[in-house]
């Protein structure tokens, strides 16, 4: 098959040209027109696909809970918002919960369904703190254990490929050590850790921060903690969720001003009421409240529990309302989370050898047709 436009995304920039998809694969960038196109686009933008490192379920469907059929149609569905490949997130909870969890994921992704591609799981906590623990659960939070992580691991069947870890809760870091030797990608956060602590975990293999200014240490001149050290540390990936609610927008903006173009990775930390209507909304006696601001608050307590961020309006947030330069917006959506989990040989940008993950985007920011490994997904 072969799609063109005039406007397709190459070496950060817009240029004519067609596409030769085979197999699931780019294999052929070829110039506009070079051959019959199945697609043409016309002036329509095509760029990579969305990659979600960070989501804890939309479309009434649940990492934590939800059996392998629900987990495998959210796959299907994620394409509407130019989703490509993501990472189911579960959430602090039980050994029993992660552990079937686990095993939920890796018979989703087994179904071969199609939609989007189950790249692997991340599982944010039970390593954390309970100091910024946000909506996790604190009575599940535990010091890190390499032997419990290697139940959950078996239990996956080595999808696990990204894990949040509060570095105060890793004696010595061996955990992290461990987990990053194992081919394991571990993010800072839930977590009170003062700059110099997360520098020694950033040192020994952390890489990156998750969902920076939420759940840590704030920004501070007198007492620099976990967000200092997210907007200081030059090769670590700091996460961002664009929906102007967690971050406000000149926040965002200074973010990716400390980051540049290669370091700052888009997130919707969605959950299950993704896709739902405003109101209050229940999953296995987890209870939200969506609020019209398009966040999901914990009915009891009223604390911010995620998003419901499409990820299409994320870069269009960035790009509109955070002024973020294009190319590094596009960056944080693409090409960055596939750095982050080393995916980046075959995940995250158009070029030959590739997976044919692309979405035609509208000037509106509109997803007007999503591919995964070359099908049509919407």
């Amino acid at each position: 098959m072969v799609i063109q436009s005039k406007r397709v995304w190459i070496s950060g920039g817009f240029y004519p040209a067609q596409l030769l998809l085979e197999s699931g694969k780019i294999v052929r960038v070829l110039p506009y027109g070079e051959m019959p196109a199945g697609e043409d686009y016309g002036d329509k933008r095509i760029i990579p696909g969305f990659i979600d490192t960070h989501t804890h379920g939309a479309y009434g469907a649940d990492a934590n809970f939800s059996p392998p059929e629900d987990i495998a149609a959210w796959a299907m569905k994620a394409p509407s918002e130019g989703i490509t490949s993501f990472l189911p997130s579960t959430s602090t909870q039980s050994d029993e919960v992660l552990t079937l969890a686990a095993k939920n994921i890796s018979a989703a992704r087994k179904l071969g369904r199609g939609g989007a591609e189950i790249l692997g799981i991340h599982f944010e906590g039970p390593y954390l703190g309970t100091t910024f623990k946000g909506a996790q659960t604190e009575q599940f939070i535990v010091k890190a254990d390499i032997a419990q992580f290697d139940r959950w691991q078996d239990a996956a069947g080595g999808m696990i490929k990204l894990v949040t870890v509060a570095p105060e809760e890793d004696c010595g870091f061996e955990f992290i050590r461990y987990a990053v030797e194992s081919g394991v990608t571990v993010s800072m956060g839930h977590s009170a850790a003062t700059l110099e602590l997360a520098v020694l975990a950033a040192a020994n293999g952390a890489n990156s921060v998750t969902h920076t200014h939420n759940g840590m240490s704030p920004y501070s001149h007198k007492s620099p903690g976990m967000v200092n050290a997210a907007l200081s540390c030059k090769d670590v990936y700091a996460e961002i969720i664009p929906d102007g609610v967690h971050v406000p927008f000149p926040l965002v903006r200074s973010l990716f001003e400390c980051k540049g173009k290669h370091h700052a990775v888009v997130v919707t930390d969605s959950l299950f009421a993704k896709g739902m209507a405003k109101g209050e909304a229940s999953f296995d006696g987890f209870r939200v409240v969506l609020g019209e601001n398009g966040a999901a608050y914990l009915k009891d307590t009223g604390t911010l529990a995620g998003s419901t961020l499409r990820f299409a309006d994320g870069l269009r947030n960035l790009v509109e309302y955070a002024l973020v330069p294009f190319d590094a917006a596009l960056n944080a959506c693409t090409i960055n989370p596939a750095r982050r989990i080393g995916a980046e040989g075959y995940k995250g940008k158009l070029a030959a050898g590739y997976d044919a993950d692309i979405v035609v985007l509208g000037d509106d920011y509109t997803v007007l047709q999503t591919y995964c490994r070359g099908g049509k997904s919407i």
